[in-house]
């Protein structure tokens, strides 16, 4: 067992940065000597470059406020002080969004991931708090080099400028008028659904209408950013956005059965790019939607407060409610592993499962622990994290 409660605030940095950038990116070469001394692609000044992701989980107490970090790599703890009993909290690669009666309070997780496809870069700095956003309880974040949409409950949607972020003076950030459901920026733009009916609108940075796409999406609720592109959840299946050549297109991905509302897709779950989605099937199952092959699996799981997957060639993990944790065969359905975990589940905040690569993690509210999962060996518990404070609320920050 890792015990965290005497564990040391301190980071230790072990890579150094690359003298060379990545070739083929946007930004343009350096002049004269500066060439010599390019920096990689995505990084950002005072961070330094790992060899390895650097993940690491964002906790928070919901009744306390009490906010800390917890370094997958090092094991180390960093205390952020309380914020106000924290209502949720949602992340994008770098950063989680607490909510709070008071407004949006923001950490800097201190490691990302820069994705170029062929190859990637990991970046780790200091954690810390990053500010505050007031009169905004965030439900999804999605971000680009440049900006961060902020959703909130009530279909309210604010823009952070990302490198005032990245600065830790967010300011109040600017609302984007006419946004019903969550947005995301995608390639240079923002991908608007139910700004205007049952359409979804790609605006510039700046808010304005470029197009709409030919697809609908009715009753726009689940977000993801895949390889492949945007995925939206709606009434009928989901809706793929992607771009080419500087235009957008849609296509529709149909449950391809009628599914009552209760049962839809509304709150996608997966490893961050991957093409492998789970989402709950209301109360007693769970879907897996496979955006490259475009096909839904719905598989029977029993009561079911948590899901997620790694992506393509691994299992579903399903966290029932009676405390075990499960995996499914998403291709049959199966299920092939099966272990108690939690003691409970019911009253508070639901745990939540978050995955990379390798492992799973779920956050144990009752047992004041997260545990560290081997989803390829049969749910083995590689890691207990004990911890001295109540992990109501957790997201993964690195990835």
């Amino acid at each position: 067992m890792t015990d965290l409660r005497k564990t040391s605030t301190a980071v230790i940095l072990t890579a150094c940065l690359l003298a060379s950038g990545c070739s083929g990116g946007d930004e343009p070469e350096p002049a004269g000597d500066k060439a010599k001394e390019a920096v990689p692609h995505g990084y950002v000044e005072g961070a330094q470059e790992s060899a390895e992701q650097q993940s690491r989980l964002v906790m928070a107490d919901a009744a306390t406020g009490t906010v800390r970090v917890l370094d997958l790599i090092t094991e180390d703890t960093t205390t952020l002080g309380a914020v106000g009993p924290v209502e949720g909290v949602t992340a994008d690669d770098r950063f989680a969004y607490l909510a709070t009666g008071a407004g949006t309070e923001i950490v800097d997780g201190g490691a990302w991931t820069v994705d170029h496809g062929d190859h990637v870069h990991y970046y780790r700095t200091k954690i810390r708090r990053a500010g505050r956003v007031g009169s905004t309880s965030p439900v999804r974040a999605h971000s680009d080099p440049v900006v961060t949409a902020l959703s909130s409950g009530d279909g309210s949607v604010r823009l952070l400028d990302r490198e005032a972020l990245e600065d830790a003076r967010p300011g109040a950030g600017r609302v984007l008028p006419g946004a019903t459901a969550p947005v995301v920026p995608y390639r240079e733009h923002l991908i608007v659904p139910g700004a205007a009916g049952d359409r979804v609108e790609i605006r510039a940075r700046d808010g304005r209408p470029v197009s709409s796409l030919n697809e609908t999406c009715s009753e726009p609720r689940g977000t993801a950013l895949t390889r492949r592109g945007v995925v939206l959840g709606c009434a009928d299946g989901a809706l793929l956005i992607s771009e080419g050549g500087g235009a957008f297109t849609a296509r529709k991905i149909p449950y391809g059965t009628s599914v009552a509302p209760a049962e839809r897709a509304v709150e996608f779950r997966h490893r961050a790019g991957s093409t492998t989605l789970a989402a709950r099937a209301g109360r007693n199952a769970a879907w897996i939607l496979d955006v490259t092959g475009s096909r839904w699996k719905r598989i029977e799981t029993g009561p079911v407060t948590a899901v997620n997957t790694a992506g393509e060639g691994t299992p579903l993990l399903a966290l029932g409610a009676d405390g075990y944790l499960s995996a499914y065969d998403p291709a049959t359905g199966r299920r092939t592993s099966r272990t108690p975990l939690l003691s409970r589940t019911s009253g508070g905040p639901v745990p939540v499962i978050e995955v990379d690569t390798g492992r799973a993690y779920v956050n144990d509210p009752a047992g004041r622990a997260v545990y560290e999962i081997d989803f390829k060996d049969r749910l083995r518990r590689a890691r207990t994290f004990s911890l001295d404070f109540t992990p109501s609320h957790m997201v993964e920050t690195g990835r």
